[in-house]
Parts: C-alpha cells; sequence; structure tokens
C-alpha cells in the first residue's frame, strides 16, 4: 500500500480546516503571561492547553523545539506526547528543529524526526542548507520514503538572512534562488502539490524576482507579531500564494490560557488568510 504524501495530506487539511499553521513556542515571557512559571509544571500546562485548543481544528502546528529541549529529557517528552496527540488528531505537525549537517550526522537528524518509528516523527521537518543543499540529501530521502516533507530556509525574514540568502553566485543567481530552484526540482510532476517547501518570510515585500512557483508549499512567518497581514500575502507571494502556509505563534498564543479563546483567534487568521487568497 502506497503511503500519501505530506504535500498531498497538505492540501487537504488546507482546503479542510483553513490555509494557516500556528506555533507553539513556549519560550519564558509568553509563560509568565499566561500565569505559570518557566519550570517543566508550566511548560505542561501551555503546551496541553494549546493542543486542545488546535488539535482537529487547525490544519498545522509548528513546535518549536528548541522551547522543549531548554528543559531537558523532561521537556523533550512533553514535546512528544504533544506530537503524538496532534498528529491522532489529524492535525499536522511541522517540526521547527532548522537540522543542518552532513553525512551520518544529518541521517541521524533525519532518523529523529522523520523515521516512522520515532517518538518524535513529524509530518515535516524545518532544515538548514547551507552546508550545501546536497546535505540534505538523508532528510530528502527518508521523508520521500515515510511520506513526509521538509521545509528548506531559502528567504528567511530576519535582517541577518539577507548576508548569506541574498548573495549572488557565480552563475548569477542569488542563493536563495538556488534553494528554491533545487526544491522545484524536488517536486517536479507531483499532485496536487510537492512535498519540499521552502520557508519564505511574509514581511519581505516584493518578491517577484523570485521564483516562487516550486510546485510545494511556502511556509510564511510574520503574520501577526512580526507585522504581516493575511491581507499582505498576495502580494508577497504572487501566482504562489495558494501554496503558501502563514505561520503565526504568538497573535494567536498571546489570547491564552484561554481555550477557546486560543481557538477563536486561530479560527479568524484562517479566515482572514482565506479570504485573502481566494481574492487574489
Amino acid at each position: 500500500m502506497s503511503i500519501e504524501s505530506f504535500g498531498s495530506r497538505l492540501r487537504r487539511a488546507m482546503d479542510e480546516r483553513g490555509p494557516l499553521c500556528v506555533g507553539i513556542d513556549p519560550h519564558a515571557s509568553l509563560l509568565s503571561a499566561w500565569g505559570l512559571n518557566d519550570d517543566l509544571a508550566g511548560l505542561e500546562t501551555f503546551t496541553r492547553t494549546t493542543v486542545e485548543a488546535l488539535a482537529e481544528t487547525v490544519a498545522v502546528v509548528k513546535p518549536q523545539a528548541a522551547f522543549f529541549e531548554r528543559f531537558g529529557s523532561r521537556g523533550v517528552a512533553v514535546l512528544e506526547k504533544a506530537v503524538e496527540e496532534l498528529r491522532s488528531a489529524g492535525t499536522l505537525v511541522v517540526m521547527d528543529a532548522k537540522r543542518g549537517d552532513i553525512g551520518s550526522t544529518m541521517a541521524a537528524y533525519a532518523e529523529a524526526f522523520l523515521r516512522k518509528d520515532s517518538p518524535l516523527f513529524s509530518d515535516a521537518l524545518t532544515v538548514s542548507p547551507y552546508l550545501g543543499y546536497g546535505s540534505l540529501k538523508p532528510a530528502v530521502d527518508l521523508a520521500r520514503e515515510n511520506g513526509a516533507g521538509l521545509f528548506v530556509l531559502a528567504l528567511t525574514s530576519n535582517p541577518e538572512g539577507s548576508e548569506v540568502q541574498h548573495a549572488v553566485r557565480a552563475d548569477g543567481r542569488t542563493i536563495g534562488a538556488t534553494m528554491l530552484a533545487h526544491l522545484a526540482e524536488e517536486n517536479a510532476g507531483a499532485a496536487p502539490m510537492g512535498s519540499f517547501g521552502a520557508v519564505v518570510g511574509a514581511t519581505l515585500g516584493d518578491l517577484s524576482s523570485y521564483d516562487l512557483d516550486i510546485n510545494g508549499p511556502l511556509l510564511a512567518p510574520g503574520i501577526g507579531a512580526q507585522g504581516a497581514t493575511p491581507a499582505d500575502l498576495p502580494s508577497v507571494f504572487g501566482s504562489a500564494v495558494r501554496n503558501v502556509v502563514p505561520n503565526v505563534s504568538r497573535g494567536v498564543l498571546r489570547h491564552g490560557p484561554s481555550v477557546a479563546a486560543l481557538r477563536s483567534s486561530a479560527a479568524q487568521f484562517a479566515d482572514e488568510v482565506r479570504a485573502a487568497v481566494d481574492a487574489a
């Protein structure tokens, strides 16, 4: 029996639940804003509440692994439970770990998040290609084997990213454009959408000089607290806007610890994104 690809599952989830990814970022200031201590008990309460609010209602949830790893093995155990519960509820999990290395080390990172029997198995993983796109091959291969996906850092929203991503190669292409071209090759012929996406900031303004039509998803951080709005998406992403997965973290999470308020905020963002995409 063939495994359904991440791209296919993502397309369906976005169509049914709305094109939105909500981050789970339990950093100290957010725990405090919820009236929680910056400790394991606070992490557990924050995560349990967020999962209750988002499971079965949001298309994609993106836990930031670092905020769990800082509590050691017990924090990772909280993350494992969240991943299991979200995926059991039909919510796709993109693990935001931004792994990147070479050879056997990259293969080990891939096995941690993309091997079917791993307790951290996720529908997709964020990865860094800046040891060369070819260094991602172990993750690409394992993702294909297990029906998972990748989101490759291509045009990120942080100002420091431009010194690498906008650098021009000898062939005249920027590094960011080169990463997009590699992803288009990975996704060639895939339907309804490929499984190998790019991270492209929603705050970057006019990106018409880049070919974003990679036949794959574009994970777009920057909606909400970073200043971008759903209405900005068509002007930033152009003809690729239907494949954009906007990520909102603080814009939703600030409404906690109320489960109803978290759920309502996520639904409102999803509706606004859908309206912007449909009007494009």
